[in-house]
């Protein structure tokens, strides 16, 4: 099922498919945040920006506005 990152829910695993790259801070892309790893919500702060992730064994807090140019296919247990 593809979504985006923002979509995703506390706990949820899924794989990035994609992104628009002019939206996505270098940083991140140096993180790990590329297609095909796969990424799971940690945490959502108390009023729902940023969101915390891990990523690559990597934890990163990244803006929700960010998190919406992420695509990302779940992954289902």
């Amino acid at each position: 099922m593809k979504t985006t990152l923002a979509a995703l829910k506390k706990g949820q695993k899924a794989v990035i498919t994609e992104f628009n790259i002019d939206a996505i801070p270098l940083k991140l892309l140096e993180m790990g945040c590329l297609p095909g790893n796969m990424v799971e919500l940690i945490q959502i702060a108390p009023l729902g920006d940023p969101i915390y992730i891990n990523v690559n064994d990597s934890h990163l807090a990244i803006r929700r506005e960010t998190a919406v140019e992420i695509d990302v296919e779940m992954i289902t247990d």
